[in-house]
């Protein structure tokens, strides 16, 4: 909560759909902005500032095909630069690609440039062509470069199957706008697994609550995770071919229990000498974690079920051809 600067009351946090313009277009986003209720004065923080502005940012990236800040930074980091080379290389201001990777919009030719260096084999000819090593250097970044040629060959069936499994390796609205990350969002399956053992139900609704309480946070997901509204409520899209595949990697194990009714349930654990990478996740991500594990600590399977029924995300979705959910369903989550 957050103190009226004018009355020192508390003030209540409204959301409302409006219209921002950006570059001259106009984006609709669900607008979050705390109301002194005996002035009418509407007050924002730097967090309410960042997810109002993310929701622009990501419709306008998705429009123009756009690369995301992660992006951005993997690109950067796969070649081992500092941002200050990499911007001298592509021939952007000294300050140009840090900015970038910290959320600033690229301009159209600036987002081609960046892309095209994704590909080492391009990055290879703006690399000569920049003419910002000196010799030596430029022949120890001409060798790395040539190496990671080689293995893009190698990676392309790495690409395939999380193609497979995840699909389009891209951002948008259902993806939260992050590109989906196979080892991110083991890592979440980990997380709620690695203590005790949960049944599968509870998982895809524990992980459909993490990712769009994060999302309703600061306006993308943490997994980039496609989730669907089927019968059992939100679970993430493919989820039995992704669990299998854990499986089969070593991540988690997957007991078949016979049930009272003559089905089955499925119980998962972590697998005995997998552990949950802390690492990967920054201090709000974990937070939204343990947040979400400490609200349905005590819910069944069933019960947890029946509240996610309860979500606009899964009401209008299920009834509409079981979908895919929009992340935006995540501003109207009732039970966290």
């Amino acid at each position: 909560m957050m103190k009226s600067p004018l009355t020192g009351k508390e003030m209540i946090l409204k959301r409302e759909k409006r219209t921002i313009t950006f570059r001259k277009e106009e984006f609709e986003v669900v607008y979050h902005y705390y109301l002194c209720q005996d002035t009418n004065e509407q007050f924002t923080t730097t967090e309410l500032d960042d997810l109002n502005l993310n929701q622009v940012y990501n419709q306008y990236r998705v429009k123009y095909n756009l690369p995301f800040p992660e992006e951005i930074i993997e690109i950067r980091e796969k070649y081992g630069l500092s941002a200050t080379k990499m911007a001298e290389v592509l021939g952007f201001g000294i300050n140009s690609y840090r900015n970038y990777e910290s959320g600033e919009v690229p301009s159209l030719s600036n987002s081609r440039l960046i892309q095209l260096a994704n590909d080492p084999s391009e990055f290879l000819k703006l690399v000569k062509l920049s003419n910002v090593f000196d010799e030596v250097k430029l022949e120890k970044e001409i060798k790395k470069i040539q190496l990671l040629v080689e293995a893009d060959e190698k990676n392309s069936f790495n690409n395939e199957l999380q193609k497979y499994l995840l699909g389009e390796l891209k951002a948008d609205e259902n993806t939260g706008y992050r590109i989906p990350d196979f080892k991110k969002f083991t890592e979440m399956v980990l997380f709620f697994t690695e203590t005790k053992g949960i049944w599968k139900t509870k998982l895809n609704k524990l992980l459909f609550y993490a990712d769009f309480l994060f999302f309703k946070n600061v306006g993308y997901s943490m997994s980039g995770l496609r989730y669907r509204a089927i019968d059992l409520g939100p679970v993430p899209n493919n989820f039995d071919i992704i669990f299998n595949h854990m499986e089969k990697q070593g991540d988690i194990e997957i007991n078949i229990t016979p049930l009272a009714d003559g089905g089955a349930g499925y119980l998962f654990k972590s697998s005995i000498d997998r552990k949950f990478n802390p690492e990967m996740f920054n201090d709000t991500e974990l937070n939204i974690l343990n947040q979400v594990d400490d609200k349905f600590k005590e819910n069944t399977a069933f019960q947890i079920m029946e509240i996610s029924h309860l979500e606009k995300a899964w009401i209008d979705n299920f009834y509409n051809g079981k979908k895919l959910i929009d992340y935006k369903y995540s501003f109207d989550l009732k039970a966290i």
